[in-house]
């Protein structure tokens, strides 16, 4: 063990402040965060007997920077009552307390953290299970028949909604939307019911009172912006619903005016209040801007960063001013605040350290990249070149003189990867569209062939259509000789005992004889008729073909 890092030792267990026993100091000099059921462990810093002392406090400003979004948010949360709202916000102090490269009591913050989740989540079961209830209630209600009671008890359920506690946006959305699809459901039924009992008044009637009844339900809202857009919406609606029973319609225009009046009344005096509220605040804020701007010179580093937080502490906690004013008031006192930090960052080495930490994790990420470079995994390397490149982002400056130097050679190991992908894609690309061409040239040799056996086929069904009929030719002058010496024999028959038995012979001989020239005949015309369809077929073909060779040249 080297004596520095003896005395490293020893000036450690000299110290005292909350949440050093969370922490551990190895003979190297690593400073580790030791982890618990709620805080992650992490490497801290690693200390030297020349940088301890500005370490230690550097990290001590660090974690109560953090600290003061944590009072900021318990200052809320006490103020606030749907803790549901502030799930969000509660999930990222959680991921800033698991983050946070600091020294402090973590443990104590984490713990407050957990409260506040353990809180939300039993909140949000209750809530939920009460908005259960209340779908399935609506899903129970939708096929009543008593259709007075039941409208009245969806409208019991839909105030008891409204009085329900808050609940994230995708459940809430899902709930509601079982009771909209279920008092809709019966809303059309009770809307056919009375169609049937007193058509079109009454039924715009149904519609009219509806309307009546979202805007009163919107009257004491204070989500301004969409109950503004709400109640123009319902007055294009009732412009656009047809005629009812003139008594009931002024009545119910009449209940929309005053709903109406009620919100822009409530929304005007809101608006007049956040005036009056911040225009004390940019008094306020302007006061503690020129005591930031009188400290900006000062070379008392301790007393004014203290001073300074305050500042900065008190200023978070003043509300908004004036939108018009707020930029530039907020750019002067950030300017006086942060001239006085740049300047002490000049004189402390812990932004030195800061920077050798993130040369080395830099170094670790360019070693990964280098390894992987030569990769022909390409989809697993470039999701792990990607995430380098992330984390690469997340990691904060590194000493000038390493600068350029460590980020042209990761870029160029990430350069190097991602030409060798390109080059094998487009390779790959290559074989595939020669692949393609070889394709697509059998393709046209085999159309040309069948186009070749197609005209061969027709040439030879011609040239037996030729033979058939100059057979069926042959065969009928053939029969018509026959048929003549029938004809001739019985004309000439000798008078004897057979006479009438030959003449009855030969008139069946002379019908066979007929019938089959008969038949001859027909057969000529028909293939005849078969040979001219193909002849013209194949004239119509080549003239297409001629038609097409001559469009294209």
């Amino acid at each position: 063990m080297a004596p520095e890092n003896v005395n490293i030792i020893s000036w450690w267990e000299q110290q005292s402040f909350l949440g050093k026993d969370l922490f551990k100091l190895d003979e190297d000099g690593t400073l580790t965060l030791s982890p618990t059921a709620l805080v992650k462990e992490r490497e801290i810093a690693v200390l030297t007997i020349d940088n301890c002392e500005a370490v230690l406090k550097n990290m001590q400003d660090k974690f109560e920077e953090m600290r003061s979004r944590i009072r900021e948010a318990e200052v809320e949360w006490i103020a606030t009552a749907e803790k549901n709202k502030m799930a969000e916000k509660i999930e990222q102090l959680k991921g800033l307390i698991n983050s946070t490269i600091a020294i402090g009591d973590f443990e104590k913050d984490a713990q407050l953290i957990n409260d506040w989740e353990s809180s939300i989540k039993k909140a949000s079961d209750e809530n939920i299970a009460a908005k259960k209830a209340l779908a399935e209630l609506a899903e129970s209600l939708a096929e009543s028949t008593d259709y007075k009671e039941t409208a009245q008890a969806f409208k019991d359920l839909i105030d008891k909604w409204r009085q329900s506690g808050f609940l994230d946006k995708g459940r809430n959305d899902m709930l509601w939307k079982r009771i909209e699809n279920a008092r809709n459901k019966f809303i059309n039924r009770k809307r056919g019911f009375h169609e049937e009992e007193e058509k079109d008044l009454l039924v715009t009637l149904d519609l009219k009172i509806e309307i009546a009844e979202q805007a009163e339900a919107l009257q004491n809202s204070e989500d301004w912006k969409i109950a503004t857009e709400a109640y123009h919406e319902l007055t294009e609606r009732w412009k656009s619903t047809g005629r009812t029973i003139h008594k009931r319609n002024e009545e119910l225009w009449q209940r929309i005016i005053t709903a109406k009046n009620t919100f822009f009344e409530r929304k005007k005096a809101h608006f007049a209040q956040i005036q009056v509220e911040q225009e004390a605040n940019l008094v306020t804020k302007m006061a503690l801007y020129e005591k930031a701007e009188a400290l900006t010179n000062s070379t008392e580093w301790s007393a004014t960063a203290a001073a300074m937080s305050a500042l900065k502490d008190e200023w978070r906690n003043t509300g908004r001013v004036p939108h018009e004013k707020a930029e530039e008031l907020n750019k002067k006192f950030n300017d006086a605040v942060e001239h006085f930090f740049d300047a002490r960052r000049k004189h402390t080495e812990a932004i030195r350290i800061t920077q050798e930490q993130n040369y080395a994790l830099k170094s670790e990420l360019l070693r990964k990249a280098e390894e992987i470079k030569d990769s022909n995994r390409w989809g697993d390397t470039t999701a792990e070149m990607n995430r380098l490149f992330e984390e690469w982002k997340t990691i904060g400056p590194v000493p000038r003189e390493h600068n350029t130097t460590i980020w042209d050679a990761f870029m160029a190991a990430r350069k190097h990867f991602f030409q060798r992908k390109d080059a094998d894609r487009d390779q790959r690309k290559a074989h595939f569209d020669a692949q393609k061409a070889i394709r697509e040239e059998q393709e046209i040799a085999n159309k040309k062939e069948r186009e070749a056996q197609e005209i061969a086929s027709r040439k030879t069904r011609i040239e037996q259509a030729h033979k058939t009929i100059e057979a069926a030719h042959n065969e009928i002058k053939e029969e018509e000789e026959k048929l003549a010496d029938f004809k001739h024999a019985i004309e000439n028959i000798t008078p004897g005992k057979k006479a009438e038995e030959l003449r009855t012979h030969l008139a069946a001989l002379i019908e066979e004889s007929t019938l089959h020239l008969e038949k001859l005949r027909k057969k000529v015309v028909t293939v005849t008729d078969e040979m001219n369809k193909i002849i013209e077929k194949e004239q119509q073909k080549a003239k297409e073909e001629a038609n097409t060779e001559q469009a294209t040249s």
